[in-house]
């Protein structure tokens, strides 16, 4: 092995190393949070099999790992919104596929329903949301060319409720008053009228 070759293949696996640790920090976060929303960094850490300064030379503070798993979280979320191929079949249709993955991987990550306030500003919770929006945007766009969904709605008002009604279903779950089944049953009844090219109001 040359001089140079040594030095290339420690820092890989370093790197190797490093993303490991991650993966397993945020594997161990999201199952401790979620059944105790109080627990510790080093909490997290014990759950991790990991030593306390490693978690910390990878997330400095509590709210650097909560966006972490938000990360995490968000890009489940894409993955499954792409292999839920918005792009075909009927507007109506493909929203109710949005709705069930992104519900999906909302239901199997507990420690969500806990996060009322999320350790980001407005913007950066704008920015959280973008990746998942964007397809969103693209499917109302398509729903209101081909007449699925009201076209005198605008589609920033659309965004913005899906969102909200998400938020509100998770509350719901949180505080005891929908299960989990229930909150997805009534987002697929809420959300498709609320986009409806044929309900009440609609031209």
């Amino acid at each position: 092995m040359s001089d140079l070759a040594a030095p290339r293949s420690a820092q890989r696996r370093r790197r190797a190393d490093a993303e490991r640790n991650i993966a397993t920090i945020l594997d161990a976060a999201g199952r401790v949070l979620g059944e105790r929303p109080d627990a510790s960094m080093d909490d997290i850490a014990k759950a991790a099999g990991i030593s306390r300064q490693t978690v910390y030379s990878h997330f400095p503070s509590r709210d650097a790992l909560l966006a972490g798993l938000l990360a995490d979280v968000t890009e489940r979320v894409v993955d499954a919104i792409e292999a839920a191929d918005l792009d075909t079949g009927p507007a109506s249709d493909a929203l109710l596929r949005f709705l069930d993955v992104s519900w999906r991987v909302f239901e199997g990550d507990p420690f969500l329903l806990h996060l009322t306030n999320p350790p980001m500003s407005s913007q950066e919770e704008h920015d959280q949301h973008e990746p998942i929006l964007g397809p969103l945007e693209r499917l109302i766009r398509r729903g209101q060319r081909d007449g699925d969904f009201d076209p005198m709605l605008p589609v920033s008002w659309l965004l913005s409720a899906t969102i909200g009604l998400g938020h509100a279903a998770g509350e719901e779950v949180r505080a005891g008053r929908m299960t989990s089944d229930d909150a997805i049953s009534t987002l697929r009844r809420s959300i498709p009228r609320l986009f409806s090219a044929t309900g009440p109001g609609a031209s």
